[in-house]
């Protein structure tokens, strides 16, 4: 067995494939004789001291992971500041990993995660720790810098495809007589790639969704109206698909949830399919029903992307091999290598180029009215949904996921009080 302690810990929301990148990183690791543990709701686990020991975990549990949606071993939205800032907290990370032997840290999330591990790995250097410091790429949102894409992202996407199409035809079947209007808000930020993959439910320009808003462009509601208003004219209905981001001129979002800010500092979001659809209504008089998926777009292992569970599951083990061949403060990044036939590849991407960086829609994805997606965009993102990779089904016609009930091992520290 290597010398030395693998740890991996999970961070932000989680996605329909987190888990099958713990599993490839559990899986490689134990090819290689290298003990793992791991930090029970993410980073925190890690400062409380409160890790499980993963190497013992059955196979037949491990595997099954690869199939199973959430957060296997809790997930955390717990942002660490500057070294200077949150020096202690870091101090005490350093502790606790030299307490159990850590010499590689796996930390699986997005781009404050990105900024943790590289945090980390300078505060190790700077005190002569040997520790090795991987990221490993995981957002829905698929806005991490230099990856062509995210894991999860395209699980997110083929949901959000699928239930755009299929509620689509629920809504030309009722059009006549009910509901003319039905907006979906999709989760991102900033960034507009879930809503804009809600574009590949359609071909042609009467297809649903006929309009699709993107953080990327100013809301406009006067444009958005007559939008609203010409598609109903011209097909008898109209699906609308809304980033949860959207702003006006002045920087402002559209809607809120009203619950300040997260963990993260980022404003909670969560509304704006609600405020279109009651401006719709009370502006043209269009029957409107509206809907807000929310984690059932992140959650969705039933309907998975073969891609995306291949790609999540290839970044587990790449990110063991980079942690054992010493890149630290690395990222495994998916490069996409050929766009027919789609092929594409793994290779290392330094943290500093990718933590607290942000990639938007390029403008070449959106369309001039800026209300629906270009041919470069459906070319970038149909491969992303391609494949199905369904879990199990029990007798009772539900999927077979699993739990990991491994308990905590013995603390070697004193009490975290944070």
């Amino acid at each position: 067995m290597a010398s030395g302690t693998l740890l991996y810990a999970q961070s932000g929301g989680v996605t329909a494939v987190i888990n099958a990148t713990a599993s490839a990183v559990l899986q490689e690791a134990r090819s290689r004789r290298v003990k793992v543990l791991a930090a029970r709701n993410g980073i925190l686990g890690a400062l409380r001291e409160d890790l499980v020991d993963a190497s013992k975990i059955p196979l037949a549990t491990v595997r099954a992971l690869a199939h199973t949606p959430g957060g296997a071993f809790g997930s955390c939205r717990y942002k660490l500041k500057s070294i200077e800032a949150d020096r202690a907290k870091y101090e005490r990370l350093i502790e606790v990993l030299r307490a159990h032997d850590v010499r590689w840290f796996l930390y699986n999330g997005g781009n404050d995660s990105a900024d943790t591990a590289l945090k980390v790995s300078q505060l190790a250097q700077e005190f002569d720790y040997p520790l090795t410091c991987i990221g490993v790429p995981k957002t829905i949102d698929n806005d991490l810098a230099v990856t062509d894409c995210c894991p999860g992202f395209g699980s997110a996407a083929k949901y959000t495809a699928v239930s755009v199409r299929e509620a689509a035809l629920d809504v030309a079947a009722m059009a006549d007589t009910s509901t003319k209007v039905f907006v979906y808000e999709a989760m991102g930020r900033h960034a507009g790639w879930l809503a804009a993959a809600a574009g590949l439910a359609g071909q042609g320009p009467d297809d649903a969704p006929q309009i699709i808003l993107f953080p990327e462009r100013d809301y406009d509601e006067a444009a958005f109206l007559a939008q609203v208003q010409r598609v109903v004219e011209r097909v008898g209905w109209c699906v609308v698909v809304a980033s949860e981001g959207i702003r006006d001129k002045d920087g402002r979002f559209v809607a809120d949830a009203g619950g300040g800010q997260d963990a993260f500092g980022h404003t909670q979001l969560g509304g704006v399919a609600s405020h279109l659809a009651g401006r719709v209504k009370d502006t043209l008089g269009y029957k409107v029903h509206w809907t807000l998926p929310d984690y059932l777009q992140r959650s969705a292992r039933h309907v998975a992307s073969k891609t995306d569970v291949d790609q999540a599951m290839a970044v587990g083990r790449a990110a063991v091999q980079f942690a054992l061949a010493g890149r630290n403060a690395t990222m495994p990044a998916i490069r996409r290598t050929s766009e027919s036939p789609y092929r594409w590849t793994i290779e290392a991407a330094p943290l500093e180029k990718v933590a607290n960086h942000e990639k938007t829609m390029p403008a070449g994805f959106i369309r001039r009215d800026g209300f629906g997606i270009t041919e470069a965009a459906r070319r970038y993102l149909e491969p992303l949904i391609r494949g199905e990779a369904p879990p199990p089904y029990g007798r009772d016609g539900l999927p077979k996921y699993v739990t990991i009930d491994a308990p905590a091992i013995a603390k070697r520290l004193p009490g975290w009080t944070g």
